[in-house]
């Protein structure tokens, strides 16, 4: 039956993966909890089984935009769909609700502020319901990244919204959730026995890129990125409305085209605008559809822009300062490459950020003695929020903040009619280790942004899948040095070489050492700093010679971070004496220990120091600039394509080959593997040895180590491997 419909309703010849186990356990009856990526095709997962149960399915959006997108699309498929939010006249709001009770309407969408409206949800539940959606229901929990407290009053609605007897299944959905929240997420829905359907966090197309870039110089490096057609349509995350604005009109100002043509004036305007929560509606909707619709390139937005969004051609992600959260940050990353084509995502970061984030922690959550202040004035009768706001020693923002917290850590109660009254005690407990949690969620971006693990892992990692973490993705900046496009690699000098040694020569033989302790005893004269330092290490997990891992113990009541630092077989099989080469022209093998690489700041094209000889990517004395997919290009000019040869034709043609049975045998994508312009170039050049192998744009020294030997095979003609 369900087959059936997805083809004559919604025109789908197959499912997805994992979408008809879901679909099957809705239809069924049992709650869920799905945390899908986005892009992997939630929303069907509650559409068809509303649809295969008969009856009306309530839908609780916390967004407009989201609502609207979803509902456009439901009613082009003919269905008969109604939504009920703020935005809407009060006429559209009262037949929505005349056609519910008529039974007429198979998607009923609402705003969760709805239900504080009186009557309201004892009119939903005048009708059986099909099933109860709650879409980014990762809102709902206070320990997620996106907290709503509309969203917290659901939970004491369900009972009634559900019905008796056969009750309507309840369909929690989210594209990021943790461990954590998943749990805060059943238990404040009150779901019975709910099935866990946690799929897919790992994106095969997502090239992450992160790289150190201060403030006054991310407006020219963002300008220079997107200056290259195909690195657009973009979203741009800004760290604030002013900066929104501000970029939004330096992009308008830029070229497209790239490189002299551009600056010569040849090209033409980038379109861009601004999107954030300070814009009126009308302003906010129209910059979404036009970025829909494809007449504006680039979208330069806050946090505020981007959940509903159904774009799937987004080839860059761009955030010019720091997000609160992993969750956030995967979420918004998310939406590059929904069409299954290579994208790239940039994340700029300084220490100036950790200073905006401070700020914003200060705001958000108030000193106790706000709350406190607010709590005192409270009465067990309801009062006038007006009245109590006027009566108040704290600013007007101040006391909104701190009744908005009381208020969600039960220290106040508000009533249908906006009156407040006193809550319970226990709420200076809860809020304080709400803060805590929410510093510390800003201490793992940080750390996200310092370690040198493949990136896309450490964020499959972050949200539970620890088996899949074991993978490394082989696009990123960590697992591709070559390839990234901002970041700015140089090789190790001679005396980091030799303390590179001397680190396998400590290690050897132990289960690991604290970095701290490693940098003490092999430099106890201090002539490294703790930054050089780390990056000696991480060139050295990139080269595959060591692993670090996040460790805490507790000391006098405090709770105490450190990384260990430990051997992999490829360091234990490095024998003391062994040397960690910086290879030459005439000494290269693909079998020898790889070169180290340490990150040096972003690259000149894009505002960072102009590199010198031995600050280099690919053997080459100066950095190259890549295209949207992040293989080598030529500065921000566009890269021409190649004209093979009939010879270099049959080189590519072999090539293309292994390189499908290879990505069949890995089981990732072929660009994974290599991109075309990769083929194209080897093709053309057909490198005979590894040094002119690791010349190729594209090829970096993993992929040199892992397929070095076959493509060398391709190349001069022979089977390959």
């Amino acid at each position: 039956m369900l087959a059936g419909l997805l083809r004559s309703v919604f025109g789908f010849a197959q499912f997805r993966a994992n979408q008809l186990e879901v679909c099957e356990a809705a239809v069924a009856g049992r709650d869920l909890l799905l945390v899908m990526p986005t892009g992997a095709g939630k929303s069907l997962c509650y559409q068809l089984p509303a649809i295969a149960r008969g009856g009306t399915a309530l839908v609780i959006s916390p967004l407009i935009a989201l609502m609207e997108d979803q509902a456009a699309k439901l009613g082009a498929l003919g269905l008969r769909v109604g939504r009920i939010h703020s935005g809407l006249e009060r006429g559209v709001a009262r037949q929505a609700c005349v056609d519910y009770l008529q039974g007429s309407l198979q998607f009923l969408f609402i705003a969760p502020e709805r239900l504080r409206v009186p009557g309201f949800a004892e009119m939903l539940a005048k009708r059986k319901l099909a099933l109860i959606a709650i879409d980014e229901a990762h809102c709902i929990s206070e320990w997620g990244h996106d907290f709503r407290p509309d969203y917290r009053m659901l939970g004491q609605h369900l009972p009634g919204l559900r019905g008796e007897g056969d009750r309507a299944p309840v369909l929690a959905m989210t594209a990021t959730a943790t461990p954590s929240v998943q749990a805060d997420i059943i238990a404040q829905l009150g779901m019975v026995k709910p099935t866990r359907f946690i799929h897919g966090f790992r994106r095969e197309n997502l090239a992450i890129e992160v790289v150190e870039v201060p403030v006054p110089e991310r407006a020219g490096a963002i300008c220079g990125l997107l200056a290259d057609p195909g690195r657009r349509p973009a979203i741009v995350y800004a760290t604030s409305r002013k900066n929104a604005e501000r970029l939004a009109e330096e992009l308008s100002l830029t070229l497209s085209g790239g490189g002299t043509a551009g600056r010569a004036g040849l090209g033409r305007r980038i379109a861009a605008a601004a999107y954030h929560a300070g814009l009126d509606a009308e302003t906010r909707e129209r910059v979404q559809t036009a970025f829909q619709a494809g007449e504006l390139e680039v979208v330069v937005a806050t946090i505020a822009f981007g959940m509903g969004i159904d774009k799937a051609n987004i080839r860059t992600v761009i955030h010019a300062g720091l997000p609160g959260t992993l969750e956030g940050y995967y979420q918004e990353i998310g939406r590059a490459g929904r069409d299954g084509g290579m994208s790239r995502t940039y994340l700029m970061h300084s220490y100036a950020d950790q200073r905006t984030h401070d700020f914003f922690l200060n705001r958000d959550y108030p000193p106790v003695d706000h709350l406190n202040e607010v709590f005192k004035a409270l009465r067990a009768e309801p009062q006038a929020v007006e009245g109590l706001r006027a009566g108040s020693r704290l600013g007007e923002e101040e006391f909104d903040k701190a009744l908005e917290k009381l208020e969600i850590h039960g220290g106040a109660r508000m009533d249908f009619g906006g009156g407040v009254t006193v809550g319970g005690t226990g709420w200076k407990k809860t809020y304080a280790v709400q803060a805590q949690y929410r510093a510390e969620q800003f201490e793992k971006v940080l750390r996200f942004t310092e370690q040198n693990e493949c990136r896309m892992a450490a964020l499959v990692r972050h949200f539970g899948d620890v088996a899949d973490a074991m993978r490394r993705c082989g696009v990123c900046d960590v697992c591709d040095p070559a390839g990234a496009v901002l970041r700015l690699f140089r090789r190790a000098t001679a005396a980091e070489r030799e303390l590179a040694q001397r680190i396998v020569e400590e290690l050897w033989g132990v289960a690991y050492k604290a970095a701290g302790t490693l940098q003490r005893s092999l430099d106890p004269g201090g002539r490294l700093s703790r930054n050089e330092f780390d990056g000696l290490l991480g060139a050295m997990v990139q080269a595959g010679l060591i692993e670090i891992e996040e460790a805490e113990y507790e000391k006098d009541g405090e709770v105490r971070r450190y990384r260990k630092v430990k051997l992999t077989e490829a360091g234990r099989e490095l024998r003391a004496g062994t040397v960690i080469n910086h290879p030459s022209d005439e000494d290269l093998s693909l079998g020898a220990p790889m070169e180290l690489l340490i990150s040096d700041g972003l690259v000149e094209e894009f505002g960072g120091r102009a590199p010198a000889p031995a600050r280099a990517k690919k053997g080459k004395a100066t950095a190259k600039i890549g295209p949207a997919t992040g293989a080598g290009g030529k500065g921000l000019e566009a890269a021409e394509p190649v004209r093979l040869t009939a010879e270099g034709e049959a080189v590519a043609g072999r090539i293309r080959e292994w390189r499908a049975a290879e990505a069949k045998r890995l089981r990732v994508p072929a660009y994974v593997v290599l991109h075309d312009r990769t083929v194209a170039a080897l093709a053309e050049a057909r490198p005979r040895n590894a040094r002119a192998l690791l010349e190729i744009d594209g090829i970096g020294l993993a992929k040199a180590q892992k397929f070095g030997e076959a493509l060398l095979e391709l190349c001069r003609g022979e089977p390959g491997g």
